[in-house]
């Protein structure tokens, strides 16, 4: 039997050596998992070849950098160092990832989820609804629209020079940035860290003080392909699970490309990553280099 050493939360603890949990992090280095688990089946049998009852997982991780390195291409090694930075960590790791409607955001949650091993993902639209519960629509009507309808419901029209439809839009996510704080601050109080993702995540909507902390990072997604992001609807609604109406999108695909040109121009005005989302691994990869240059940085890792 081969014991493991490690730490967690500035903990230590020892487990024994399982193919299954080292397959699943060179899963996350975008190997297969067929790949994935004759790595780790090899890598067990020659430690045990070797007489090796003890390790620790740093040992562990450098025989995985050298036999991916040998026989794999240099980005897989570095996708699976990447995802060690960010997982040694010692602050929980908050992800917001912004997008129009139908950009990807939901999806690249997803996966960001699961190459970092992050369990705790929400959607702004899932606050939205907890607060459209909670706040009646005499009280805040603007909650209960879709962000590209919210103009609708504004019980002020705003000044004949301003764009109805981002006049709306800008009120709901003011108001839904309230929750989104919330979750944020609770996440940092208890040390969880989350992904959180939607429409309503907007460069200059979430407090100051929160924004400058390192281990909260933003991301905002576009396409600046049009047919591309029609498309993008048309696969979505075509899945048999959806409820949501295709009509509906396209009906509005004109304000929906309103908030989209809208969470570009306030990304570059906040310094915040705008991320043409046309390629699922090339947009993951370019997130996960930013978050170990923002995140993974000496000064996060534990001192164990």
């Amino acid at each position: 039997m081969i014991i493991v050493r490690g730490s967690v939360n500035r903990k230590e603890y020892t487990s024994r050596f399982s193919k299954g949990i080292l397959s699943r992090s060179l899963i996350r280095s975008e190997l297969s998992p067929d790949k994935a688990y004759e790595f780790a089946s090899r890598i067990e049998e020659d430690l045990k070849n070797k007489g090796v009852t003890e390790i620790t997982t740093d040992e562990i991780a450098d025989i995985v950098v050298k036999l991916l390195d040998e026989e794999e291409e240099k980005s897989v090694s570095e996708r699976y160092l990447n995802w060690r930075k960010v997982r040694e960590a010692k602050d929980p790791l908050i992800i917001l990832i912004g997008g129009a409607s139908g950009v990807g955001t939901s999806s690249m949650a997803f996966e960001i989820s699961n190459r970092l091993g992050i369990k705790t993902m929400i959607s702004t639209d899932m606050i939205r609804e907890v607060m459209r519960k909670i706040v009646s629509e005499d009280l805040s009507p603007v909650i209960h629209e879709s962000s590209f309808l919210a103009y609708r419901s504004m019980k002020v029209a705003p000044p004949p020079e301003f764009d109805f439809v981002l006049a709306g839009f800008k009120d709901q996510v003011a108001t839904v940035s309230v929750g989104v704080e919330a979750v944020i601050e609770r996440a940092l109080k208890e040390g969880i860290s989350i992904i959180i993702e939607g429409v309503h995540i907007v460069p200059g909507f979430i407090r100051k003080e929160l924004m400058e902390k390192d281990n909260i990072v933003m991301f905002t997604l576009t396409l600046s392909d049009e047919e591309m992001h029609k498309n993008r609807f048309y696969s979505r609604c075509g899945d048999i699970w959806n409820n949501r109406p295709l009509e509906k999108y396209m009906g509005n695909f004109e304000a929906i490309r309103k908030t989209n040109a809208y969470l570009e121009d306030q990304a570059r005005k906040e310094g915040t990553p705008i991320i043409d989302n046309i390629d699922v691994i090339t947009t993951v990869d370019f997130i996960i280099e930013t978050l170990t240059e923002t995140y993974g940085g000496m000064k996060h890792v534990r001192k164990d």
